[in-house]
């Protein structure tokens, strides 16, 4: 029987280090809107849906995700896990993809990987942030609505609502988890291609400055030769403490 494997992209736009973030300018436009173009281009992906709040703040973003044909759902800021497990109810999704929207630049092939390990393994959780290998800012991790169904009637602690598949990952006695580790090549843990402070957007709007008139269908491969020339531009955020659940 075939599944409906979808991608849900968790996105407000009240942030504290850097309200707006996810609409903010990149190349002529959002930030979010560049990172749903990237996303559209995983293979095995049936879908979309955009996971906002109930603030009337986030309407630009329904806006946005309506324009670019994109599915919405919208629920409880806070209670992140109930956001996107009604997200994937509502849509009729399978297998939910999380990504969060400060991740402007994620690989699709990446991805489609972690997709094709969750599929391969046969577990209830896989991920690339287990064991971290890949950059911040690649962050994938795939489950069941199911499996995420049965997290959310176990817990009601904030902290496992607020970060959604934290119950499950912290649980390997009742769920089965595989990581997926970066290649050699890409294995950078503590380079940020995430968004969430003004000196990660001066960053990753260079990224794309630079890379997408050649190639706008650019990789990891292409950012990380990027930095790798230019380690100008990776000084720009090499500072920023990321904020670990």
């Amino acid at each position: 029987m075939s599944r409906r494997i979808c991608a849900t992209i968790e996105a407000r736009m009240s942030s504290t280090r850097l309200p707006g973030k996810v609409l903010l300018d990149a190349a002529g436009k959002p930030m979010l809107e560049r990172m749903i173009e990237r996303v559209k281009r995983a293979p095995s992906l049936d879908g979309i849906v955009i996971a906002t709040t109930n603030n009337p703040g986030d309407d630009p973003i329904v806006e946005l995700a309506e324009r670019l044909g994109v599915g919405i759902f919208r629920g409880s800021e806070d209670d992140v896990m109930s956001r996107v497990l009604g997200a994937a109810q509502s849509h009729e999704v399978d297998v939910i993809v999380e990504l969060t929207g400060d991740c402007p630049v994620i690989d699709p092939m990446l991805i489609e990987r972690v997709i094709d390990a969750y599929l391969a393994s046969g577990a209830d959780y896989c991920s690339n942030v287990l064991t971290r290998s890949y950059p911040i800012g690649m962050d994938t991790q795939v489950f069941g609505t199911s499996i995420l169904a049965d997290a959310f009637s176990r817990t009601d602690d904030p902290s496992d609502r607020e970060h959604v598949s934290l119950f499950i990952y912290r649980h390997p006695e009742l769920y089965r988890l595989h990581n997926v580790l970066a290649d050699p090549r890409h294995h950078s843990p503590d380079l940020r291609l995430t968004l969430d402070t003004p000196e990660d957007l001066r960053m990753l709007r260079a990224v794309f400055d630079e890379l997408l008139p050649a190639r706008p269908d650019f990789g990891l491969d292409d950012v990380l030769d990027l930095l790798r020339r230019r380690t100008d531009l990776q000084e720009l955020n090499a500072h920023v403490e990321h904020r670990w659940v």
